[in-house]
């Protein structure tokens, strides 16, 4: 999936982040613990769906660092 989500054209990832990113933003860092088995993106995943991303702050971010042309990568690697 995350792999699939990384090959999108910018400008449909940067549409679905902004329309799903409160669900794709977190799901997307817990597939990407299954590839790395980094703990803390782990948590973060969990935390990101509870919490909305942080409450928007981590949605904006990921927006951000996609447009910017790094993909989602703020806790996520």
């Amino acid at each position: 999936m995350c792999k699939a989500f990384d090959d999108l054209n910018l400008v449909v990832r940067v549409i679905l982040i902004i329309f799903l990113g409160w669900i794709v933003c977190p799901v997307y860092r817990i597939l990407k613990w299954a590839d790395s088995k980094n703990i803390v993106t782990l948590i973060v995943g969990i935390l990101g769906i509870v919490t909305g991303n942080f409450f928007g702050i981590l949605w904006i971010v990921d927006l951000v660092t996609t447009i910017l042309g790094k993909g989602i990568s703020v806790l996520a690697d």
